[in-house]
């Protein structure tokens, strides 16, 4: 499964892991992300969401 964000598209970013020895390989920082139930036009979808689009309000959760 992707580790994408349903509502803002954001995704894994790419850099280094640099050693003591200055041994450098590639790495991957994941996004925060939540599975979840919500509101999407008149249905409701479960979608993955990051925790910045969580906080920020642009999700509408289901209870």
């Amino acid at each position: 499964m992707a580790q994408r964000c349903d509502v803002c598209g954001k995704g894994p970013a790419v850099g280094h892991r640099i050693s003591h020895a200055h041994n450098v390989t590639t790495r991957r920082w994941l996004a925060n992300l939540v599975s979840m139930r919500a509101k999407i036009g008149r249905s409701v979808k479960r979608i993955r969401v990051c925790t910045r689009c969580l906080k920020a309000g642009k999700v509408t959760k289901v209870v």
